[in-house]
């Protein structure tokens, strides 16, 4: 995203709805807000207290399930294990999905909160525990609005966003095909973000790479590390695969487009004196076009198979994709609609663009399964007062913990404020006009 503050604007164009999503004023159903704040703090907190891998969320599912139900959703759980939706039917209308992720990471958390994780090994360090309580905060507004509003709501509880695989499973399960929950007209989802709370960033079209995470095993023959004249060493294969896969963003992909290669693990042996037998390199790339994707892992095949013929290796390397995330797209029109409310509610400097991103996400498959347009947004959750004065003096990426450091914090208002009424905004953009109090 761009590097932006409070002073920055994102404008928008006004486009009229479709006749069958004339919005509700969202004033009304946000009217109970205040009076849940606590009790959405409290969930929040619990949550973050107890964080789960994907599709380990159990107690989470628990919790989600439990309130749906309390506020008069058909709920549905054990969808891909850990999925939760909850389906509201209030007349005719459109279908509108509102989907939040579940599942935390295996970050140690070194935040100095006072709800910090009590899960060794484990943290909300990519601030799904907010996604969770935003979500419910706007199903429990939206149920008890329904008045105003007409149409179906589904909300859905995902797990195991952060490999990549949880949205994949859920239509698998037959979230859709077998009618767990209706086909939604619109998916809308939004992500807490290290920019300054009470902001929200947009960004129309790709917003978000594709993701395609490898393994490459290289295989050698061992043996002592005294006469490396006997051995084809993998450690000096995978190296140069490690240096030489770097020229292909350099070399290969133009300047017009934009990729990312990144080596994150590197393994290979136990002891000094041995040259082990294989060597494994884990990566990520990164792409915003389907030919560029095509082309960057076909030259990162190709130079680790060139690799081992340049060693001797007498087998070639065994690549594994452990992951894939597709590119995110939003929906211009449902954009420009939804942030003409963003804007009304929020006042216009609190939107503003930014640019794609390098990260991934599988929200967008929720969305191509059911043929519907994706709105995709990000939630600004830190400090604004240490925000700015990180912006001023230039730090921003040494002040501000990103998604997946073990010191990412989220303040707890007005990020929980503003995402709630959010969602519940966007949704009303969507659905049908209701019977307003008065008529």
């Amino acid at each position: 995203m761009s590097d932006s503050d409070s002073d920055t604007t994102g404008k928008t164009d006004t486009a009229e709805r479709p006749d069958s999503a004339e919005a509700a004023a969202p004033a009304a159903v946000l009217a109970g807000l205040d009076d849940r704040l606590p009790d959405l703090e409290a969930l929040y907190k619990d949550l973050h207290r107890h964080p789960e891998l994907g599709f380990q969320e159990t107690r989470t599912a628990a919790e989600v399930a439990r309130r749906l139900t309390a506020h008069g959703y058909d709920v549905t759980t054990g969808i891909a294990k850990t999925g939760v939706a909850g389906v509201l039917r209030n007349g005719p209308g459109p279908v509108v999905l509102l989907r939040a992720d579940m599942d935390a990471l295996p970050v140690t958390e070194d935040s100095g909160l006072d709800y910090a994780s009590t899960v060794p090994g484990r943290m909300h360090a990519c601030g799904h525990d907010v996604h969770v309580t935003c979500l419910l905060g706007a199903a429990d507004l939206l149920a008890a609005g329904r008045a105003h509003w007409s149409g179906t709501l589904v909300v859905l509880f995902q797990p195991a966003e952060e490999v990549g695989s949880g949205a994949r499973a859920m239509i698998e399960a037959g979230l859709y095909s077998e009618g767990l929950v209706p086909t939604p007209d619109v998916v809308l989802a939004q992500h807490v973000a290290p920019f300054g709370a009470g902001l929200i960033a947009y960004c129309p079209g790709a917003c978000m790479a594709a993701a395609d995470s490898l393994e490459i095993t290289f295989h050698g023959t061992g043996g002592h590390g005294s006469r490396p004249e006997t051995t084809i060493d993998p450690i000096l294969m995978a190296a140069s695969f490690v240096q030489r896969v770097q020229t292909v963003v350099a070399r290969e992909v133009a300047p017009k487009d934009r990729a990312v290669v990144s080596v994150g693990s590197f393994h290979a042996g136990d002891s000094a004196n041995v040259i082990p037998d294989r060597a494994v390199v884990r990566l990520s790339v990164r792409t915003f076009d389907e030919a560029v994707r095509t082309a960057v892992l076909a030259a990162i095949e190709r130079i680790a198979r060139a690799e081992a013929a340049a060693s001797g290796a007498d087998r070639d390397p065994q690549i594994t994709t452990l992951d894939t995330f597709p590119v995110t797209v939003n929906d211009t029109d449902l954009l420009t609609q939804v942030n003409r409310d963003f804007t009304q509610l929020f006042g216009e400097q609190r939107l503003f663009a930014y640019d794609p991103a390098t990260g991934s996400e599988d929200a967008g498959l929720l969305a191509t399964a059911a043929g519907a347009p994706l709105y995709y947004w990000w939630l600004g959750g830190w400090d604004p007062d240490a925000f700015r004065t990180a912006l001023a003096a230039g730090r921003l990426a040494q002040d501000i913990p990103s998604n997946h450091s073990p010191h990412f914090a989220p303040v707890v208002r007005p990020t929980l404020t503003m995402g709630v009424e959010a969602l519940t905004a966007a949704a009303l953009n969507q659905l049908g006009g209701g019977a307003r109090a008065g008529d």
